[in-house]
């Protein structure tokens, strides 16, 4: 039976357990759901949820406008301050953005479900192909963007409304970054990722260049000669090392490489995994890896992470929903050594550690996890390939509160900087913001002086 064979494979399930367990997450509402969902709105005046959501949707306006039967004037009020609002409503952690803000948390424990009223919205806009912006009169600046992802484009976007060409630079075969590459696909069904960037490009003044990478294929110094302007939004492209004996081994692998491939496989059973897995971290991405191997038919699947619960970066939500997933969550271990038979992975040994005069540290006790896959999610870092003459903090590029780099005519965004946190949706405030201080530049560049009284 394949579902018992030991090592790396693919195929473990029937067929129709793939598509059942890679539907959506979260289906939208019908429009009866999202009525009565609305309806449980205080539409407070100063709204907590608007403040805590990191673009600053007006969330009390859209949801009165779901309430009245509006969904796309909902949309246009979401997409005014996030063009991203259809992904950030599936991706972005809300359970602990606007709806742990939200004022029925605190009264019945139980939030308005901002969340799935966002993309009730966003879904009813795109589905009818509705679009609310109209590019501005060409204003002859041209602007290049290095990254496709959720801070390039909308940074894009908002440049390409104002009337600027733009030139997106991206190293990857398909634009959309963590959206496309990176994030769960039982969150981002249907090719949705896609389908939202065709919808944001339809602007119209954004070209978009794949297989171009910032330090191989042309430096910075070529754009900033060549374009009036330089938006960087990079990610971090780069995943640190284990630095442990084993590593090597067949059947260990970067968690990021692992859900990218699963992204763009056209059939789920074609993605190998192993029997027994075991992912190494506490964040998001460790939280998806560990979900999508149980979902493609591993039997065994075991997070560790080296510190306590409460220091985990998922949030409580992704940890009950992997452990709902029979996901089992193991907490202050550390990876020591992985081991191998002939050239594969087999197990790996973990080392207890333990919190002491304020560092963690290891106890000496170590113990072994058997296991034929091993996931790395133990944080990505930032590739300064071709970025080496900007002025960088704790390895990410450091901006102003616009944006703007050391360099002149450069600015960047997204989790490249030194700033916010690593979210889809603070990524795209990101973009948006620089785009308006760089429309700001450009056009104070062309304003004829003020008079001399």
């Amino acid at each position: 039976m394949e579902r018992l064979q030991n090592g790396v494979a693919g195929g473990r399930l029937d067929p129709a357990a793939y598509e059942t367990n890679f539907s959506d997450l979260h289906p939208r509402f019908d429009r009866h759901e999202a009525l009565v969902a609305a309806d449980r709105c205080y539409f407070c005046h100063d709204a907590p949820c608007m403040t805590a959501c990191p673009t600053a949707i007006d969330i009390p306006m859209f949801i009165r406008q779901i309430s009245t039967g509006n969904a796309l004037g909902a949309a246009k009020t979401i997409f005014d301050q996030n063009i991203f609002g259809g992904m950030c409503a599936r991706v972005c952690p809300t359970e602990t953005l606007c709806e742990e803000a939200c004022v029925r948390t605190a009264a019945e424990e139980r939030p308005v479900d901002i969340g799935r009223l966002q993309r009730f919205a966003t879904d009813a806009a795109m589905d009818a192909g509705k679009q609310f912006y109209r590019r501005a009169e060409p204003t002859g600046r041209r602007i290049a963007v290095v990254g496709a992802g959720p801070a390039g484009l909308a940074c894009a976007h908002r440049l390409a409304v104002k009337g600027h060409e733009v030139v997106v630079f991206d190293a990857r075969e398909k634009a959309g970054g963590l959206n496309e590459y990176g994030l769960a696909a039982y969150k981002t069904a249907d090719d949705f990722a896609a389908r939202e960037i065709a919808y944001i490009l339809e602007i119209g003044g954004i070209e978009i260049r794949t297989g171009q990478k910032l330090g191989a294929d042309f430096t910075l110094a070529d754009l900033t000669a060549a374009y009036d302007a330089v938006f960087l939004g990079i990610g971090l492209a780069g995943v640190g090392a284990l630095l442990i004996e084993g590593e090597d081994l067949e059947g260990v692998e970067d968690a990021v490489d692992f859900i990218a491939r699963l992204r763009q496989a056209d059939d789920m059973a074609s993605v190998p995994v192993g029997r027994r897995v075991v992912v190494l971290g506490g964040g998001m991405t460790a939280i998806d890896a560990a979900i999508q191997s149980k979902l493609l038919g591993a039997e065994e699947v075991t997070i560790c992470y080296r510190r306590g619960k409460a220091d985990m970066n998922a949030s409580q939500y992704e940890q009950d929903l992997a452990a709902a997933k029979g996901v089992f969550i193991r907490h202050w271990l550390k990876p020591k050594a992985i081991l191998g038979t002939n050239g594969k992975a087999a197990g790996i040994e973990l080392e207890y550690t333990e919190m002491r005069d304020g560092r963690l540290v290891g106890t000496g006790e170590t113990g072994v996890i058997p296991a034929d896959m091993i996931l790395k999610a133990i944080g990505q870092k930032l590739s300064t390939d071709g970025i080496a003459t900007l002025r960088m903090e704790g390895g990410r590029i450091v901006v102003d509160e616009e944006g703007r780099t050391s360099l002149t005519k450069v600015w960047a965004g997204g989790d490249c900087i030194a700033a916010g946190e690593d979210l889809t949706v603070t990524s795209v405030a990101q973009g948006r913001d620089a785009a308006e201080s760089i429309h700001s530049a450009l056009t104070a560049a062309v304003r004829p002086a003020a008079a001399i009284a």
